[in-house]
């Protein structure tokens, strides 16, 4: 690390824009809002303030140091593990790890995207000790690494797997069900009797991509009747994994369930049907389900909502019964109804594939297929951010 001549305002300027730009990029990557262009252009803002944190040698270190002191958050952690591999310094790499400890379990998935984002090259000196460390927080980070880069550990995984630590566990299992590791089918669907809803989550999901859904589908059912935070993780694989006339008629249960509508409202777009729309259009006109209708209404069309005028930013504008409303943009119903009676859906419109159908594609291609992997659908189209 180079002591080179800096301004400290314009350091500490790129430390804060760069915690910001990447938690912003973390609230979008998997969404329906943005596409691979426009993350792209976060990525460039992104890049050029770690750019310019590595340009400023010391001083660099030091602003995104003293900022995460100040405020001890993801965004900051993110910025010190990213400059701490980029550096390559086993003392800067140990610091940002013993920073994210203190952060705690979100700690990991700062650290996480601070790995997905280092070269190959100077992540090869620390995963083989990440792996081997006896705590459980460097072996994750290990796993982690594995995932981004789609890097398959051989026998080791299975050890990973069986781990006594259940964040190690979860990690490993998912990997497994990345990589179609079916030599490790008996261990993942060990994980469907995990201690925690989050595990056994992750271990069904793990055992649909292996082509175990029968064992899997029990476990996600009763997530979906007992855990309201997974709800709308679990549901999703259920249906992505259910024959399209079964999956209709198990997600109608759903809607006519008062604490499982909302999730289920927001999940009918998933089967591309639209002769769907007429019913969904009069749930936007629910305040309680117009934000799930809205989301619905994402998935079925390849279509950037935000050249339209059929969402509001402020729930004001849709009545009283949605002032109180803070669901980020809604759909206002007598819009979307002329927008559909006239076009029948995007027909103007160029095609939109936002992240979250980018994830949604690799999930199909991996299921459909049982020797295709799980593609990394968050490699984004590198663009000028001035653009």
């Amino acid at each position: 690390m180079l002591h080179v001549a800096t301004i400290a305002a314009i350091v500490d300027q790129h430390a804060e824009d760069a915690a910001f730009l990447w938690l912003r990029r973390r609230r979008e990557i998997d969404g329906p809002l943005l596409d691979e262009t426009e993350i792209g252009r976060i990525d460039q803002r992104l890049e050029a303030n770690l750019e310019g944190l590595m340009a400023a040698g010391k001083a660099g270190w030091e602003a995104a140091l003293a900022r995460f002191g100040d405020y001890p958050e993801p965004g900051e952690l993110f910025v010190l593990g990213a400059l701490a591999l980029r550096w390559g310094e086993a003392a800067l790499v140990a610091s940002a790890i013993e920073a994210g400890i203190g952060v705690g379990k979100t700690g990991i998935s700062s650290l996480s995207a601070a790995i997905a984002r280092a070269p190959r090259d100077n992540l090869r000196p620390f995963v083989a000790k990440w792996l081997d460390a006896r705590d459980a927080w460097p072996r994750a980070l290990g796993l982690s690494a594995l995932w981004h880069h789609r890097v398959d550990p051989g026998p080791r995984l299975l050890d990973l797997a069986g781990h006594s630590d259940a964040i190690v566990r979860s990690r490993a299992i998912r990997l497994a069900g990345a990589l179609k590791r079916r030599d490790l089918l008996p261990t993942v669907l060990t994980g469907l009797d995990g201690e925690a809803p989050g595990e056994r989550l992750t271990a069904a999901v793990a055992a649909c991509m292996l082509g175990e859904t029968r064992s899997a589908h029990r476990v996600i059912d009763q997530i979906v009747m007992t855990e309201s935070g997974l709800v709308e993780a679990a549901i999703e694989i259920r249906l992505l994994t259910t024959p399209t006339k079964i999956g209709k008629q198990w997600l109608r249960k759903h809607l006519e369930q008062p604490a499982r509508r909302v999730a289920a409202t927001a999940s009918v777009g998933l089967f591309g049907d639209h002769a769907v729309m007429p019913w969904l259009i009069e749930k936007m006109r629910e305040p309680d389900l117009a934000s799930a209708a809205g989301a619905s209404l994402r998935d079925l069309f390849e279509v950037d909502f935000g050249d339209t005028d059929l969402f509001v930013v402020d729930p004001a504008l849709l009545g009283n019964d949605f002032a109180d409303l803070d669901d980020g943009p809604l759909p206002v119903a007598n819009r979307v109804q002329a927008w559909w009676d006239e076009g029948r859906g995007g027909r103007s419109h160029r095609p939109f594939r936002s992240m979250r159908r980018l994830r949604l594609g690799a999930l199909h291609a991996a299921l459909a297929t049982p020797e295709t992997p799980l593609a990394d659908w968050r490699s984004t189209r590198s663009f000028p951010a001035w653009m």
